[in-house]
């Protein structure tokens, strides 16, 4: 939940408060640059870096579809450049960079004390940037320091509750009404399996 509320309340706020900046500046190319980057600002280098090898590699993100006039979409490449990019010119921006790559940092470490290091270290950074979101996250991460350095010693993670609700969400939507609870658990079964398929065969 925490690097969640950090996406969300913070990478998505200074976002548009910077293109509603630079566009009161009349620095129309820097706000246009902002523009639809919301998942580069808030994906990992790693990430960015991947889909940019499945964007060399051809890797197909939606067929085409004759019937219903829908071109296939492919990956697009050069992610990783325009984050750098981003970043590079607005010093807001690094910031992000900064308190992001380091809350990936402390939920790689094995002890409660190490990871408190570095929570403290971004809640002075935060605090640093004087910039309101950044100090709402150092005031979250101040109030909730001890739940979250008690990640160290027992990562737990309620990821695969959250993929399960999601999946669900799916299933029904795609479903238009199913006929009966009986049904619907069994093709929540079905969909919940099509992975473990894949690899056997």
């Amino acid at each position: 939940m925490i690097v969640k509320n950090f996406n969300d309340k913070v990478i998505s706020e200074v976002r548009k408060d910077e293109q509603r900046r630079l566009i009161a500046e009349g620095d129309m190319a820097a706000a246009d640059a902002l523009k639809g980057s919301k998942y580069i600002l808030t994906s990992k280098r790693e990430t960015l870096s991947a889909k940019d090898q499945d964007a060399e590699e051809g890797k197909i993100i939606s067929r085409g579809s004759e019937l219903f006039k829908k071109q296939e979409v492919k990956q697009k490449g050069e992610q990783y450049h325009r984050y750098m990019e981003l970043i590079s010119q607005n010093r807001l921006l690094m910031d992000l960079d900064w308190v992001k790559s380091n809350l990936e940092q402390a939920y790689l470490k094995h002890t409660a004390a190490e990871m408190k290091l570095y929570i403290e270290e971004i809640i002075s950074y935060c605090e640093g940037t004087e910039n309101k979101h950044f100090i709402w996250f150092a005031k979250l991460l101040r109030n909730h320091i001890d739940g979250i350095i008690s990640h160290a010693e027992y990562p737990l993670s309620n990821g695969k509750v959250e993929g399960i609700n999601q999946k669900i969400k799916t299933i029904r939507r795609k479903s238009y009404g199913l006929p009966d609870d009986e049904y619907f658990f069994l093709k929540l079964f079905d969909a919940s399996r099509q992975k473990w398929k894949a690899q056997i065969e």
